[in-house]
């Protein structure tokens, strides 16, 4: 079974607390999970960020929900139990327990007013989707943007010229704490006779090692005979490790190379290229943040 939402959670939440008793939030996990039939990969499934587990959100959810709406109540940090409305509202046997429900409740319609949200930056509306949480619906929505920008930044490098993408590579790695100075990073990029490899880059600032570039800003899959090559030339300058940066993609055979070599050789396709350099700020600039915060328990502890 597929994960449930946070509005199907409500009324098996709300009947996993009818005995009265204060149940604690991993108890209130595991029971539900049982009730959905879900696998331990379904349980452990995590949102976008990885900061949680999703049915864990849904269920924290469909808690927030049925507390604002005076269902159930938290005598103590990380316990719930049913109130006497709660009850109340079970003995009339309802078929479903979701957002609709409880509209008939002033509470409930106090809480939740604003169903879309404008985001200013991409000029444009993201709707909300009441299938998903609040925390879902914003990191889902973050992720969306997040890859609109980074298909923008893979159509401008394609534009650059091969000089240009050459350089672009080098100034990510150095953000991403690699060691030495761009000028010595850049040292040998350019040259006619450079044996397959673009630029040079200290693994440390102390400089244990070098790495060996190649970066090419093709259209069309790269695949094994290309890796090879750089191999080859890495072995030349007795080299062990490279790292090999492209505007498209690898077939599997170059994977299956890289993987079955005593050299060190990673491949960056355009997908990871473009999140590493959103990630660190190359030929992006931030635009919007936004800080999401929860209580701090502990502070209203006497």
């Amino acid at each position: 079974m597929s994960i449930p939402d946070y509005q199907t959670i409500m009324l098996p939440l709300l009947q996993h607390l009818a005995d009265k008793k204060e149940k604690s939030s991993q108890e209130t996990f595991e029971a539900l999970s049982e009730v959905f039939g879900l696998r331990e990969q379904e349980k452990n499934e995590l949102l976008p960020s990885g900061n949680q587990p999703i049915f864990m959100n849904r269920i924290a959810w469909a808690k927030t929900y049925l507390k604002k709406t005076g269902f159930i109540e938290s005598p103590k940090r990380g316990y719930y139990r049913i109130t006497e409305r709660g009850i109340a509202e079970l003995k009339k046997n309802p078929k479903k327990i979701d957002n609709k429900y409880l509209s008939q409740f002033s509470e409930f319609a106090d809480f939740v007013k604003t169903r879309v949200i404008k985001h200013n930056s991409v000029n444009k509306y993201i709707e909300v989707d009441n299938v998903k949480t609040p925390d879902e619906n914003i990191e889902y929505n973050y992720q969306q943007i997040r890859n609109a920008l980074a298909n923008d930044v893979l159509d401008k490098i394609k534009q650059c010229s091969p000089y240009f993408f050459e350089k672009l590579v080098i100034e990510l790695l150095l953000k991403m704490g690699y060691g030495g100075s761009r000028q010595e990073a850049g040292k040998i990029t350019g040259k006619s006779a450079d044996g397959g490899i673009d630029g040079i880059i200290k693994e440390d600032k102390l400089g244990l090692d070098t790495i060996y570039i190649q970066a090419k800003r093709w259209d069309g899959t790269i695949g094994s005979p290309e890796i090879q090559k750089f191999a080859g030339a890495l072995q030349g300058q007795r080299a062990r490790k490279g790292i090999f940066i492209t505007t498209s993609d690898f077939t599997k055979e170059a994977y299956d190379f890289v993987s079955h070599i005593e050299s060190k050789i990673v491949l960056i396709n355009g997908e990871t290229l473009t999140k590493l350099m959103i990630e660190h700020n190359v030929g992006v600039s931030p635009v919007s943040s936004y800080e999401i915060k929860r209580i701090d328990s502990d502070y209203f502890e006497e």
